[in-house]
């Protein structure tokens, strides 16, 4: 499929791929939610590209703007750039409703779409979603982290996925604070479907537990695989992905 473009208020050019769907009239279209500093080409993408071409599925995926082949800086941007990037690929691109399968990052990206767009969202699945994970990294910090976030207005952190050091800003943390779902009523129009491995040491599945506790959804429900860790990209783990996506379409089929 061909990679293109599509440009956002503010003009950012936010690459996207989207495959048209081929099954029955009517069918939601499936939307991937990267993760912080992932992009479209990743394991779990890819994996539903496949899944939704022999499902004959209307399929969208793309690059947050600083990530992958969306113009800018990674350190430029922010929770609320993102969910913008979001909504402009989503808008680009499509007029049928919506399942959101977001990952980590993503998870948090879904929620504020259904906020923003609760018409048009039929299903949420959820994968390690981090939820105002802004708010839980600064708690986490220590005392000198903090004085160095303040001080330079960023700090770096290893990454087990990646040579670079993940940079976070403070602009990125006051931002997400600007955009919480979970220090608020969270009321969702649409089922909810969460995914988490228990051996998670980038996000607690304790976070997916806080958020099915928190939102008020028409059904929501929460998997936890113990032994699994942040990537959820194992065989097991990309077959209940699968199954979840596929329940979800099923479902919105039945509330019509």
């Amino acid at each position: 499929m061909e990679q293109k473009f599509i440009a956002t208020e503010s003009g950012r050019r936010i690459a996207y791929v989207y495959r048209h769907g081929t099954g029955e009239a009517g069918q939601p279209a499936i939307v991937f939610l990267p993760g912080l500093r992932s992009n479209m080409e990743g394991t779990k993408a890819l994996f539903l590209d496949n899944l939704c071409r022999d499902k004959g599925l209307a399929y969208l995926r793309f690059d947050y703007s600083g990530h992958g082949r969306s113009s800018g800086q990674f350190t430029d941007g922010c929770i609320g750039d993102w969910a913008d990037d979001a909504a402009a690929a989503i808008n680009g691109v499509m007029g049928r409703s919506l399942i959101l399968v977001g990952s980590s990052m993503g998870g948090w990206i879904a929620l504020l779409l259904a906020k923003r767009f609760p018409e048009k969202i039929a299903g949420i699945v959820g994968i390690a979603a981090a939820a105002d994970f802004t708010k839980d990294f600064l708690a986490g910090l220590s005392p000198e982290e903090s004085e160095m976030l303040e001080r330079d207005g960023r700090i770096e952190l290893s990454s087990e996925y990646d040579d670079e050091p993940t940079v976070i800003t403070q602009q990125l943390i006051d931002d997400g604070n600007r955009n919480l779902v979970l220090d608020e009523q969270l009321i969702l129009s649409c089922p909810m479907i969460l995914l988490h491995g228990t051996c998670d040491r980038d996000v607690d599945f304790r976070c997916s537990v806080r958020l099915i506790e928190h939102a008020q959804t028409p059904s929501s429900e929460l998997t936890l695989v113990h032994g699994e860790g942040h990537r959820f990209s194992s065989d097991r783990c990309l077959e209940l992905i699968s199954n979840a996506v596929k329940r979800a379409v099923a479902g919105s089929a039945t509330e019509d």
